[in-house]
């Protein structure tokens, strides 16, 4: 399994949520405490999302962690 297929259904959550809010994914990535660059590479699969940073954005974004997994598979289909 490649990191980017770990990646995609945090990824797609994530990406949705921010959207259904009308976050910028700078602000998000800021506010979680990673740069711009580390929150795209995040998204196209070049750094792992771990367990930590679920937590971390879930709570940036005002959710819980099984709603970022909720909206990756709403979000993948």
């Amino acid at each position: 399994m490649t990191i980017a297929e770990a990646n995609t259904p945090v990824a797609t959550g994530i990406k949705v949520i921010i959207a259904k809010k009308g976050f910028k994914n700078l602000h998000v990535a800021e506010k979680a405490g990673f740069t711009p660059q580390e929150l795209s590479d995040m998204f196209n699969g070049r750094r792992l999302i771990k367990a930590c940073d679920i937590a971390r954005f879930a709570h940036v974004l005002g959710v819980k962690t099984d709603d970022i997994y909720a909206a990756g598979k709403e979000g993948g289909d």
